[in-house]
């Protein structure tokens, strides 16, 4: 029957005398890794552990380039790793739903990276509510106005001024005495009610804790 080639000879291979043996420097392979574009999981596993990102935004950012270019640009020029988890929400979450809702790739979103990061900065010096912050996010993305100005013309910015949040607190109280009895006979969700009349009235612009704080005050804190 079929003879079984056992040996390497029966393939007649013959070592090729001209070729000098290939040695890889390491230093070689390195430069060539150097030179070739970062993989996504090597992406994803960077912004895992330098930027302490979860597994999930990880994959998230890197699963699209530009995506991952957009939050790296981002990134530097926040200038600091501490806002990675910040500029990665907003990435992941509203920046996705509007190009998910207009069909459209990041490149061609309205809204830079230095325009994300000044939102962010507004967030984070008490200007805007993450409420409102969304809310200006839809208008900078239909208008390709930035943050700062959409907030100076609509006067959106939150009201941390005390006397601003205390004429709303009195207000609050003269209109609601039950409220004011109820909270001061022991019921807590009494100042919840009136925390709620507060924010209505000054169109949820009132700095939540100033109004918090305020409001114990007035009523004399439990």
């Amino acid at each position: 029957g079929q003879r079984t080639k056992e040996h390497a000879h029966d393939y007649r291979y013959f070592p090729e005398p001209d070729l000098p043996p290939l040695v890889i420097s390491r230093e070689w392979v390195e430069e060539i890794r150097a030179r070739m574009p970062e993989l996504p999981d090597e992406k994803a596993a960077r912004y895992r552990q330098e930027l302490g990102l979860s597994a999930y935004d990880a994959f998230q950012l890197v699963s699209d380039r530009a995506m991952a270019e957009y939050f790296e640009e981002a990134l530097r020029l926040a200038g600091t790793n501490g806002r990675a988890k910040g500029l990665a929400n907003w990435i992941i979450n509203d920046i996705n739903a509007v190009l998910n809702a207009r069909g459209i790739g990041i490149e061609a979103l309205p809204v830079t990276p230095a325009q994300l990061n000044e939102l962010l900065d507004l967030i984070e010096q008490g200007t805007l509510s993450v409420k409102i912050a969304r809310e200006v996010f839809v208008q900078m993305v239909e208008t390709g106005q930035s943050a700062s100005a959409i907030v100076r013309e609509q006067g959106l910015a939150q009201i941390s001024d005390d006397r601003v949040v205390l004429e709303a607190i009195e207000q609050a109280i003269a209109e609601n005495p039950k409220a004011v009895a109820d909270y001061q006979a022991g019921k807590t969700a009494a100042l919840d009610f009136l925390f709620g009349k507060v924010m209505k009235a000054t169109r949820g612009q009132a700095n939540p804790q100033v109004t918090r704080r305020l409001l114990g005050e007035k009523l004399g804190a439990r």
